[in-house]
Parts: structure tokens; sequence; C-alpha cells
């Protein structure tokens, strides 16, 4: 069982621009020639902040337009946020706040062997690293720069570094990379 941080990113590192926009992402591949079909198969529980959530909410029409769902996931999830939010009928979901530590052991314990996913955005998988949770980065590095925007990991992580696993080749727009956190 691992948590991991599986995202896409652009070349100089924003997850989405400083307005939470993802458009930049969608015309640089196909998800289903990613490893994300098989990724998802190995999620049984999953966190998002609020950001990322609301994002959700603003593109349910288009995200069930893609999936057949405005909710696509089948796990349970974890949504962080200090404010309240509207739930998405038909899916899963507890909105918390707080230490990142007593959450995790509850999704541990609902994915049942299963991987952990944290969705988005930064901030959240940063406190999940700097709790020592965090085991893996899978970044889906695209090749476009925005210049600014919401950072794909704000924090500094020199030593020691993170270990590059593997490196793929998505199309001609992304690659994808993955690296194991080091435990201190």
């Amino acid at each position: 069982m691992k948590t991991q941080y599986f995202t896409a990113s652009s070349l100089d590192g924003f997850i989405a621009t400083e307005d939470d926009s993802l458009e930049w992402l969608f015309p640089l591949g196909d998800i289903s020639e990613s490893s994300y079909p098989s990724f998802i198969a190995e999620i049984g529980a999953l966190a998002m902040g609020s950001s990322t959530y609301e994002w959700m909410l603003r593109n349910a029409q288009t995200v069930a337009a893609e999936t057949g769902a405005a909710w696509p996931y089948t796990q349970p999830a974890w949504v962080f946020s200090t404010r309240a939010l509207p739930a998405i009928p038909g899916a899963d979901l507890r909105f918390v706040q707080g230490d990142v530590r007593p959450v995790h052991a509850a999704m541990c314990a609902a994915a049942a062997g299963k991987n952990v996913w944290i969705v988005g955005g930064g901030e959240l998988a940063g406190q999940f690293h700097d709790a020592g949770l965090l085991d893996e980065l899978i970044v889906q590095v695209g090749s476009v720069t925005l210049g600014r925007g919401k950072p794909l990991f704000p924090r500094r992580l020199t030593q020691p570094p993170l270990a590059l696993q593997s490196v793929r080749q998505i199309g001609s727009g992304m690659a994808e990379l993955r690296y194991l956190v080091p435990k201190a």
C-alpha cells in the first residue's frame, strides 16, 4: 500500500493557472494512453483540497461528458476544506479539515490494502509529505509553460532528493516521471 501524489504539471512546475484552470492540459494527450487507467485500478481511497473539489463542481458537465458521471470515482474521497461545500450527488465524500495524519489513517483503512491517491493540490500533497506519509510522486509533465499559477509541490526537497524510478513518453506532449519519496 502506497500513498501517491499523481498529477499533471506544466514544464515550469504549475498544476493549474492562477484561477485554477486546467484548460492548458486537455490538448496535450489522451488520458487512456497514459498510465492513469492502471493507476486508478489500484486506488482504494483519495484525498483532494477544496480548490480541486471546487474545480470538479464547476466542471461537472465536462467531467460527465468525458467519464459518464459528474463524479468519476467509485472510491471514497476525503475533501480537505475549511469551508462548507456542497456534495456531489452519488459521490462517497467526507469533508474534513486539519491534520492529515488521522485522516490518512481512516483513508488507509477504507482503502483495504489498495493505494491512497492525493489528487491535488500541491499544498495538500506537501502536508502529507511533511507528516512523513507520502511514498511516491507521479508527475505527467506537459510540453507547455504557464509562467505562473498553482505550484506542483510548494516544498523544498533537496536532502535526500527524490529517487527517480521511471520516465515514460506519452504521445508528443507529455512525459511521465515517477519518483519515490525517501523517508528521513
